[in-house]
């Protein structure tokens, strides 16, 4: 039997894939729920469950081994709270000791897998590790693909990425025509297309660029793209999103590229190799 799967669930929809996945594999698992962040209509009410604040780092812990828990997947987004909506609890407010919020989101995710796994015994695997075939691959998923003058600003994005990237910041921009109209901060890729979309300008239009950062832990933030992004990107007046081939999530790949298609967008997987 399969090691049994700790799901702690954020925001979006992949812990709803990821509990269909088990489901389907009968994989035995248990849902612990970030207060706030994961969508209660997402998590299946059939399947074993906690939820728990963010800040009950001590809480949590308790309701993963008592479920007899051995591997753990993040799932989902999780905005970023200041230490005042954190309420930190003792055992967080003893690794938030090591100064951990004020770095990068790389620094703080690397610092809680070591966490788990050091300390507590738990294996922290990715959401690739149990779903085959969730990582986009290399080349042109839709109908249409970049022109020259397109992969000029894919590149210029790709760019100022990987910068942002080993900075620790962000993982996307929005490009037009070598113009950088933004750069993905605390409000996610989302907030991100929806703010730029009044920023663009005539002619070509603008492309987001997605990337993971050069030193990022890939089992658990690893840039992820859904049915949801390709609608922001249509109703923003986008043209296409670029994605890290072999390192970006794509939830729901078939009914991406068809609402990509309809929209006239393009989906594009590159390799950046050792860039």
């Amino acid at each position: 039997m399969q090691p049994k799967l700790g799901i702690i669930a954020g925001g979006g929809d992949l812990p709803a894939v990821l509990i269909q996945a088990c489901r389907t594999t009968q994989r035995p698992c248990h849902v612990l729920a970030l207060e706030g962040h994961a969508d209660r209509a997402v998590i299946d009410p059939s399947v074993t469950q906690d939820w728990v604040r963010l800040g009950a780092a001590g809480r949590a812990l308790e309701l993963l081994h008592g479920a007899q828990v051995q591997e753990v997947v993040f799932a989902g987004h999780v905005q970023r709270p200041t230490l005042r909506e954190l309420r930190p609890d003792l055992r967080a407010t003893r690794f938030l000791a090591k100064g951990l919020l004020n770095g990068g989101d790389d620094k703080l995710l690397t610092s809680i897998v070591r966490e788990l796994e050091e300390r507590e015994g738990l294996r922290v695997i990715g959401p690739d590790d149990v779903l085959d075939g969730l990582l986009g691959p290399e080349g042109t998923l839709t109908r249409n693909g970049p022109s020259a003058e397109d992969w000029q600003d894919i590149e210029r994005g790709r760019e100022v990425v990987r910068i942002l990237g080993a900075a620790d910041v962000g993982q996307a921009v929005v490009v037009q025509q070598g113009i950088i109209l933004g750069v993905e901060a605390a409000e996610g890729t989302d907030g991100l297309i929806r703010r730029c979309a009044a920023l663009q300008h005539e002619g070509r239009r603008s492309i987001l660029v997605k990337l993971s950062k050069p030193e990022q832990e890939k089992r658990v933030d690893l840039p992820t793209i859904g049915l949801n992004t390709v609608r922001e990107c249509s109703t923003a007046g986008l043209s296409g999103i670029v994605f890290e081939a072999g390192a970006t999530l794509l939830l729901g790949q078939g009914q991406m590229i068809e609402a990509a298609d309809e929209s006239d967008l393009f989906l594009q997987g590159i390799s950046l190799g050792n860039s």
